[in-house]
């Protein structure tokens, strides 16, 4: 029987604009499984990014229930979000006027959980794990290239270990080849982390090459998730136009093995 990290049920999320009130999702439903790679997707205002930070508790909907990793999401509080779900936000989001290990260690010093010599230990060891030599370390983001600043930003998230990592847009900007290369790195933090992982993306090769399963958001709700494959075959205006286009054939055809396969 499979164990439940994620569980959404009958989530409205509704903003008030110019007196007018606009409902982003309504009676909502998701159940995010251990150990999957679960890819968001939708149209512009669909409220994907949203559903990431109402995960983390720093939005809260406007009715229904989150719970993660078996406790309310509202209820997770500062440390509670940092021990057990990591986020690494579309832009990296560094604090510019921190080195590359102060914004790894930002967790660890902000919870004063360890001494300064042993944060540094952990910060250098999750910047080895994220790819990136030592020599990193004390520079400042602004000397980084957009791949290095997305490495640091997920050794960031995942500083305390936690058992959920949320990506929102995690390869946009950056060329081809580097992200295939952070691809490969997430697919291999999944495995040997054993990590649960919620991506938010627009692009088809990552959406393919990571997910266990696709959940699409349209209607206001999550009209299908399930693997790639069936996603793909279910009948959609939204799913006929993102997946069945040039670029979706192409990259299905390229579509190498799940991470639950693995």
């Amino acid at each position: 029987m499979t164990e439940a990290v994620v569980e959404i049920k009958k989530l409205w999320t509704v903003f008030d604009n110019e007196d007018k009130k606009f409902v982003v999702h309504k009676d909502l439903d998701l159940t995010v499984e251990r150990g999957e790679v679960l890819s968001l997707v939708g149209g512009s205002g669909s409220g994907k990014t949203v559903l990431l930070r109402q995960m983390l508790g720093l939005e809260h909907p406007s009715q229904g229930d989150i719970t993660v990793l078996g406790k309310p999401a509202a209820e997770l509080g500062r440390r509670g979000a940092a021990t057990r779900v990591g986020m690494l936000f579309q832009h990296g989001a560094l604090f510019s006027a921190f080195t590359v290990l102060e914004n790894i260690a930002f967790a660890l010093r902000e919870l004063n959980l360890l001494p300064d010599e042993l944060m540094r230990e952990a910060a250098l060891l999750k910047l080895q794990m994220v790819g990136l030599d030592p020599e990193v370390a004390d520079k400042m983001p602004s000397d980084l290239s957009g791949g290095m600043v997305k490495r640091v930003a997920l050794a960031r998230a995942l500083i305390m270990d936690p058992p959920l990592l949320l990506l929102d847009e995690p390869t946009a900007g950056l060329d081809p080849e580097s992200a295939d290369s952070f691809c490969t790195l997430l697919s291999s933090l999944h495995r040997d982390m054993a990590l649960t992982v919620v991506m938010v993306t627009h692009d088809l090769d990552t959406l393919f090459e990571l997910s266990t399963r696709i959940a699409v958001l349209a209607d206001q709700k999550v009209i299908i998730n399930d693997v790639p494959e069936k996603v793909v075959a279910f009948e959609h205006p939204f799913i006929n136009g993102f997946f069945l286009g040039e670029r979706g054939r192409r990259a299905m055809a390229l579509l190498r093995p799940s991470p639950a396969s693995v």
